[in-house]
């Protein structure tokens, strides 16, 4: 499955994974200065939420292309089951 993000579902995206890079650059700053580490855990949980809400995005974006694909006759021999499975596996990952 080839996943193509248009216009704003791809801005959404990208803007999502340039936030938890700032935040992970964030918590390794932390790190090294020896911050506390309540606040170093926070800034981590908000990079990691940051990452899934990125992923989640890709997937539902995902789920919608399959969706057209189904419709229109499954691409590569791949069956409506199939594609589940594989989608399934992909939002699980990120449980």
């Amino acid at each position: 499955m080839e996943l193509e993000l248009a216009g704003a579902e791809l801005k959404s995206v990208l803007n999502r994974l340039r936030r938890a890079q700032g935040q992970i650059s964030g918590v390794i700053r932390m790190i090294e200065e020896g911050r506390d580490c309540e606040d170093v855990v926070t800034q981590l949980a908000a990079a990691s939420r940051a990452l899934d809400r990125a992923g989640f995005a890709i997937i539902a974006t995902g789920l919608q292309q399959c969706l057209t694909d189904a419709e229109n006759g499954a691409k590569n021999g791949e069956t409506n089951d199939q594609m589940r499975a594989r989608l399934e596996k992909l939002f699980l990952s990120l449980a």
